[in-house]
This record gives structure tokens, C-alpha cells and sequence, in this order.
């Protein structure tokens, strides 16, 4: 007469590794809906405090015009790309650095602004410039204080200012307290940061 095995309870766990296997898997997706769920909301926060920005607007024969309200300008990674050439990308978006001589605007000394190559924000007129001998464009003050920020930037090992224009946060370059008078400062920037208008052509 063969043995009859008594059948498991109904509370018996009979596949405990099974059960493993799903309360893992659920722990899991949970993990991964609580990451996506506090991407969104860090998302939605940084949207939420992109709040607006006042910018001097200036003609490009450096002409003052008017404090005007802007939202911060924001923009995905593609859009930048598709927007700059690589290397603007490398030194707006990322805060890189172009080779020293390398950029168009070195020895430039036409009348004009320099404007934001992300934005078209106004940030520097000719008329400031000065030549260095650094490699890079260099001016002794701002066309306006509201159209650039400047912050504490410790990488590569030292304590530099950035400075960032404050439209949509594109990076410029440095400012270092070695420039010529009135202000004693030297703004190191990046010509691939930059676009020039030349006064003689219409403001944008």
C-alpha cells in the first residue's frame, strides 16, 4: 500500500525560496518607484526655483538701454548640444577651458559688446578689454554686475571666482584682483563662451 505524504498546510510556506524571490522583487520595484518618484520631485524643485532674473539690456554700441525682467533660461543637455558647437558646449555647460590663444576673440579689439553664446545676454563691452598676455580675453570690469554671478569655484585644487552669466548660468570664465585701474580686476574669459557684436551692426 503506498504512503500518502500529508499535503501541506495552506499556511505553510512551501516555496520559501519563491517567496524570497518576490518580497525581494516588490522591495525592489518600490526602491525603484521611490527613486523615480524623488526624481521627479527634484526635477519639479529645480524647475520651481528657477525664478526670474533682472538684466541690463544694452545696444551693441554699448548703450544702456533698460532693467528688464527675464526667466532664468533652462535647458536640457540635448537642447545645449544642438544649440552650441562642442567645444562651447565643453566650456559653457561644463565648465571647461579653451587652450590659451586658441579663441577668435584674443586680440580682438573692434568696438563693440560681448554677449553670452548660450543666451545673447549682454556681458562685456569692448571698451573695457585689455590685453593680458594671459591667452585669453580679458576685461577689467563687467558691462553690468546684474548680468553675470559670481561664486567661490575650489576644483583643480585652489580657490578661484567664477564668474557665470546670470541668465541661464553659462560659464565664462574667472575673475582674478591682477587687472589694470579703475577696478584692479581682470576677468579671464573664454572666447568660445562669447559671441561679439560689433557696434555697427543692430542689437539682437
Amino acid at each position: 500500500m503506498p504512503i500518502m505524504k500529508p499535503k501541506p498546510h495552506a499556511d505553510t510556506p512551501a516555496h520559501p525560496a519563491r517567496r524570497g524571490f518576490l518580497l525581494s522583487s516588490t522591495l525592489a520595484c518600490a526602491a525603484v518607484a521611490l527613486g523615480c518618484t524623488r526624481q521627479t520631485e527634484a526635477a519639479a524643485k529645480s524647475t520651481a526655483v528657477a525664478k526670474n532674473v533682472r538684466i541690463v539690456e544694452f545696444s551693441n554700441a554699448g548703450k544702456r538701454l533698460q532693467l528688464a525682467t527675464f526667466p532664468k533660461l533652462i535647458k536640457t543637455e540635448k537642447q545645449w548640444r544642438q544649440q552650441l558647437s562642442p567645444a562651447a558646449f565643453q566650456v559653457a555647460r561644463q565648465a571647461g577651458t579653451e587652450r590659451p590663444y586658441s579663441g577668435k576673440y584674443v586680440h580682438n579689439h573692434a568696438a563693440g559688446v560681448y554677449r553670452c553664446i548660450c543666451c545673447a545676454t549682454a556681458l562685456f563691452d569692448a571698451r573695457t578689454k585689455f590685453e593680458s598676455g594671459t591667452g585669453w580675453p580679458s576685461f577689467w570690469q563687467p558691462i553690468a554686475s546684474e548680468n553675470v554671478i559670481e561664486h567661490q569655484d575650489i576644483s583643480l585644487g585652489m580657490v578661484r571666482t567664477e564668474v557665470l552669466c546670470a541668465r541661464c548660468d553659462a560659464h565664462l570664465g574667472h575673475v582674478f584682483d591682477d587687472g589694470p585701474k579703475p577696478t584692479g580686476l581682470r576677468y579671464c574669459m573664454n572666447s568660445v563662451s562669447l559671441s561679439f557684436a560689433p557696434a555697427s551692426a543692430s542689437a539682437s
